[in-house]
């Protein structure tokens, strides 16, 4: 069964990779370091290492086994493009992505210049989608990286939003996702940021998805903007599961 995901844009996680490493603002108040902690104090076995990157072979397969299909999160607990994983075992998770195509893969990362550099050896799918995480403007140069690349369907996660982002350039990319920060010590994002990004992304035809206001509950602050929710997915590509 598969492992069902709380993130409002995906049905399911599939962790071939744990563990990561800071790289930008955004990494600060990491949730998947917090969680990867919590588990390795549990005794679970794929965290043993707490949250030092570890590939996991055993995991690999698991998405031929599960017969429904689903969007699935790749590595919500890692990044597939650290530099600690290797190509060898990257091109195994898309070998595995494209046997079991029956489902659809998110996958997300903050390392645009080695998902670059390796895009060419990769076997992309219409059903593969890859996205970088964009905090602030300091970041946006990984939407040029992502848009070298070969994948077909190419988003952001503008999450957590940490800053204005006024000028984007949403040429070749097909859905923009908003969030704000949760958890402990969360830091504020501001309405105006998330008015401004959404009024870019109807100027330029990109489906607009508002995750979160986030905060210390998430919950209670909810993901209403202006009144209402904005579940906005590719077009030709809607999800099994949006509302």
């Amino acid at each position: 069964m598969a492992q069902l995901s709380e993130i409002e844009w995906t049905d399911a996680s599939w962790n071939p990779v744990t563990g990561c490493s800071k790289v930008s603002p955004g990494c600060k108040n990491c949730y998947a370091e917090r969680m990867a902690k919590r588990l390795q104090a549990m005794g679970q076995r794929n965290y043993v290492k707490g949250f030092e990157v570890t590939t996991h072979e055993r995991t690999l397969e698991l998405p031929l086994q599960w017969k429904s299909r689903q969007d699935i999160f790749v590595n919500s607990m890692s990044d597939l493009f650290h530099k600690k994983v290797p190509l060898d075992f990257i091109e195994k998770v898309f070998d595995i992505m494209n046997r079991a195509n029956w489902h659809r893969y998110q996958i997300l990362t903050k390392r645009s210049a080695r998902l670059l550099e390796l895009s060419h050896h990769l076997p992309w799918a219409e059903h593969i989608w890859m996205g970088v995480s964009v905090e602030t403007e300091k970041c946006v140069r990984r939407i040029d990286n992502l848009r070298k690349t070969g994948a077909h369907v190419k988003f952001l996660s503008l999450e957590p939003l940490l800053g204005p982002l006024p000028k984007l350039d949403l040429v070749g990319i097909d859905w923009v996702i908003v969030g704000g920060e949760s958890g402990p010590d969360a830091r504020l994002m501001l309405k105006e940021w998330v008015i401004n990004i959404r009024e870019q992304c109807l100027k330029a035809g990109v489906p607009f998805f508002f995750k979160q206001w986030g905060g210390v509950s998430k919950k209670r602050a909810g993901r209403l903007l202006e009144g209402r929710t904005w579940n906005e997915m590719p077009a030709p590509f809607r999800s099994m599961t949006a509302i």
